[in-house]
């Protein structure tokens, strides 16, 4: 094996991502690229459906038979479906049904939905709606809604079961006492339960974020510039694909052992002084 070819041209640029790059910079400025894209879609991801994983456990428990009903249906429907074709279809959706970018909807005076993705203002500059496109601003391509959405929903479905179950193995009592106390149900909830839930959920949390990490390589599926996908490029324009299948598996495990010591550390927080 031979790695001297990361310091070559790749002769080949990426259409997005924090690190610009162009078609005459090294191998190895290209793969970077693909890692801080990789981690582009997914911490976002992570984040979101932590949010709304805890959104739809928690209704699962509601006493309304209709709010409870329908996260029950979210779960079973999301967690059953191939993540592959939800990322398909959410893709297909977006670039299918959404407006051509001279026609985008507008949400709000300076956010742009279309086709082309969604544009929404910087710091210093908003976009408009030009005559063939939205000039302007920060814009956000299909192909990184598509991959952001489907690890979105599909990672929630099995947060929302952990949270259930957490939530559940809260002892009665506890939650009885806090009700005792005066405590209402919305701070019952927020003060004692959850946190004691947390004793039993991050433990769990810990493997799906780990899936959800490495999910992120999916994104090949529809063209969106993350490692595996520059990665497969960098092969077929240097032929060296022992070495960039060896650079994705070493980078994918750093990954993975950085993700699940800071879980790890979390779960010796949450649990200090448990009995």
């Amino acid at each position: 094996m031979n790695f001297e070819f990361l310091n070559d041209p790749a002769g080949f640029g990426l259409s997005e991502g924090w690190l610009q790059v162009a078609f005459n910079s090294p191998y190895w400025q290209i793969l970077l690229a693909g890692l801080l894209n990789t981690l582009k879609v997914a911490l976002p991801a992570l984040l979101l459906s932590t949010l709304l994983g805890l959104l739809i456990g928690l209704g699962q428990l509601a006493y309304h038979p209709l709010l409870k009903g329908l996260c029950k249906g979210y779960i079973n429907l999301f967690r059953n479906v191939p993540l592959l074709l939800q990322l398909l279809a959410i893709y297909f959706a977006i670039t299918q049904f959404l407006p051509i970018a001279s026609q985008a909807w507008s949400l709000g005076d300076h956010v742009f939905l279309s086709k082309s993705g969604l544009a929404f203002p910087t710091f210093s500059e908003a976009p408009v709606r030009g005559r063939f496109s939205i000039e302007g601003g920060w814009a956000l391509s299909p192909e990184y809604l598509a991959v952001l959405l489907a690890l979105v929903v599909y990672t929630a479905a099995f947060v929302a079961e952990i949270v259930r179950a957490g939530v559940q193995a809260v002892r009665p009592g506890m939650r009885q006492g806090a009700l005792a106390l005066g405590l209402n149900n919305a701070q019952t909830t927020r003060y004692v339960v959850l946190p004691l839930a947390l004793r039993v959920v991050v433990p769990s949390l810990s493997n799906q974020y780990l899936n959800l990490l490495k999910n992120a390589s999916l994104g090949v599926a529809v063209g969106y510039p993350e490692l595996v996908s520059v990665a497969n490029t960098a092969i077929n324009q240097s032929g060296k694909a022992v070495e960039c299948v060896l650079i994705i598996l070493v980078t994918y495990a750093l990954l993975s052992a950085v993700a699940a010591g800071l879980m790890n550390a979390l779960n010796t927080r949450v649990n200090r002084g448990a009995l």
